[in-house]
């Protein structure tokens, strides 16, 4: 869940104001989001996040209204190949499921699994959100009831029979999207009836950490923030590592490259750009990341400068095979010149990166 979202209801409850929490349960076909994807609705009509936009993102804000209004939660079916879709310019074709909740302020047993939920994604720990969605029509009044499961902690007021169904769901997800899952539980009397779960498991959003606080690093950092990545600044100068340079910034860190490489976690869903002032630093910070398993290395510099570089590492006995894996010349061509071009360049690479595409044209020769 994007930690903004978890802000954003936070501040609601602080400020005792009810909220939906708008969350695709379901797609099928062509959708613009995936499963899990969250938006928020305040009473006032305000939105933090989307799931889509356009008219069918329209649809699921009045939906979200309507149950603030009722104060309970409700489910939503959009069809994005509809008249509507097409007369606004939506072309997607699919359809999703959406799960609206009822967040309301005086419900302290989901405060708690929402501050605990932000809490353990700000330290860097992993945890599953599992919310109700469905209860057969048995009316056990359980939707939008809640399961926050920590590393050995269950937070949730559910009955047994579901805590230990989600222990095990948890074992189950290995990292990927939000999914559904039906299962029978015993009700009152020994009633069986069918509980729709929806189980995702939550982290940080993937990290750019971006060596070098120059000019190149202002627009990279506000389009990382933008599309969702954590984004970590570091720099050996106090001017150029500062908050105030970088008001978005997830993390800065101000200190040599040599002592803020080694306590920068750099593990596998971790982004590398080194723009740093000088060839020095940037050999010291390739040399240094080459050792850690990042999904993205990227290094500025003309091809000339790569290719000298590169030939000291290999004397240097790093792997030839490693060291084509860096993305240098970084960035895809796109005739970039501006620090903001240059930057979307970088950027546009390291979604391809972590996409599995290549950063072609969506254009085929031929088309219209």
């Amino acid at each position: 869940m994007d930690p903004t979202i978890l802000e954003r209801l936070l501040a609601a409850g602080d400020r005792r104001e009810d909220c939906a929490l708008a969350t695709i349960i379901r797609v099928w076909g062509s959708t613009p989001r995936k499963p899990g994807t969250k938006m928020l609705v305040t009473a006032d009509g305000s939105v933090c996040g989307t799931i889509g936009g356009g008219c069918g993102e329209a649809e699921v804000r009045r939906e979200a209204l309507a149950a603030l209004d009722c104060k309970s939660p409700a489910r939503h079916s959009l069809d994005l190949g509809n008249d509507l879709a097409a007369d606004e310019g939506m072309a997607c074709g699919g359809k999703m499921d959406v799960f609206i909740d009822f967040i309301s302020s005086t419900d302290q047993a989901s405060r708690e699994i929402f501050e605990k939920l932000y809490q353990q994604l700000k330290s860097g720990e992993e945890a599953s959100l599992i919310t109700i969605t469905g209860d057969g029509g048995s009316g056990s009044r359980l939707i939008g009831r809640k399961i926050l499961l920590g590393a050995a902690t269950v937070t949730g007021v559910v009955p047994g029979e579901i805590a230990s169904l989600a222990r095990t769901l948890q074992l189950q997800t290995g990292g990927r999207e939000a999914w559904l899952t039906a299962c029978p539980v015993a009700g009152d009397g020994q009633k069986t009836y069918q509980v729709e779960l929806l189980v995702e498991s939550c982290a940080l959003p993937d990290e750019v950490i971006i060596l070098g606080g120059g000019h190149i690093s202002l627009p990279l950092s506000r389009m990382a923030g933008i599309l969702g990545y954590r984004c970590t600044v570091a720099d050996d100068r106090p001017s150029f590592a500062s908050r105030e340079r970088f008001p978005g910034a997830y993390r800065i860190v101000c200190e040599n490259f040599d002592t803020a490489l080694k306590g920068l976690d750099i593990g596998p869903s971790t982004c590398v750009v080194i723009v740093t002032r000088g060839h020095k630093h940037d050999r010291y910070c390739l040399r240094e990341a080459l050792k850690r398993p990042a999904a993205y290395i990227g290094m500025i510099g003309s091809r000339r400068k790569v290719k000298s570089l590169m030939d000291q590492m290999v004397e240097e006995g790093f792997d030839p095979e490693r060291l084509n894996s860096v993305f240098s010349p970084i960035g895809l061509d796109i005739g970039a010149e501006t620090p903001e071009e240059i930057a979307l360049s970088i950027m546009a690479e390291i979604v391809a990166v972590r996409r599995g595409r290549r950063g072609g044209s969506l254009k085929r020769s031929g088309d219209l």
